[in-house]
């Protein structure tokens, strides 16, 4: 009997779930950031900002940001000048973060298509591994923890920006509804893709909880595991250390 992994409500077979998630990214990647606005109400701006400065990124330090496809981690992290490696399957996210940083004047960036379950870099290549917004897509989220362990150095820092679900009372039932129902709609105005918009409210709902995600994490071999709640978890941000 095969595998099935959740596809937002739906369970699929799990051979199939990367290429769904592959065509979803392909249809919305010129709409990335009226996506993110749509779903956080822009917030996500201020959300990236304050992880990046969690990650506390120094000059001349290897970093890969995996699913950073359009380079919104990318860019901040490297004002600090480190050398970041931009990750993502989807090679027309990688394009649209090329475009973006073409036109910021920054060329020293590098681009990567991976798969976060599969990494071909080295083990031991990389002071710190960042991922936001990303690893609920993954079809196999432990099998890319231990990737992320593996290419990092002794001592490097693991550093992860995702949803997940709020505990605030009142506050929870009015996201609900504003997700549910509002952002799919948004989509089909925004970006005439009502389906992708569904999908990423649902694969939210089926994350991990923050205590269920931070035992994986710490299952993949990550040590001083913390989670900050952002809006009572509505966002929250995980990071470990390997040592």
């Amino acid at each position: 009997m095969n595998e099935t992994v959740s596809f937002g409500y739906r369970d699929v077979d799990a051979s199939e779930k990367t290429g769904m998630v592959r065509s979803v990214f392909s249809g919305v990647a010129a709409k990335y950031d009226l996506m993110n606005d749509a779903m956080s109400g822009g917030l996500h701006r201020l959300w990236k900002d304050h992880f990046v400065r969690r990650v506390n990124p120094r000059k001349d330090e290897a970093i890969l940001d995996m699913a950073g496809g359009t380079g919104d981690i990318a860019f901040r992290l490297h004002r600090a000048g480190a050398q970041v490696t931009v990750a993502d399957i989807n090679p027309e996210m990688l394009a649209v973060g090329q475009e973006r940083a073409k036109k910021r004047g920054i060329d020293d960036l590098l681009w990567s298509e991976q798969n976060a379950e599969q990494l071909s870099f080295s083990d031991r290549s990389f002071d710190a591994y960042t991922i936001a917004f990303g690893i609920r897509n993954v079809t196999f989220i432990d099998k890319a923890l231990k990737e992320a362990h593996r290419v990092l150095k002794f001592g490097g820092r693991f550093f992860c920006l995702e949803f997940s679900t709020t505990t605030w009372p009142g506050f929870s039932e009015m996201y609900d509804a504003y997700s549910h129902h509002l952002v799919p709609k948004l989509g089909k105005l925004l970006a005439n893709d009502e389906d992708s918009y569904r999908y990423l409210v649902e694969s939210i709902r089926r994350f991990p909880s923050m205590p269920e995600f931070e035992r994986m994490i710490k299952d993949a071999g990550f040590v001083q595991t913390k989670v900050e709640p952002i809006l009572g978890g509505l966002v929250a941000i995980h990071s470990g250390w390997k040592i």
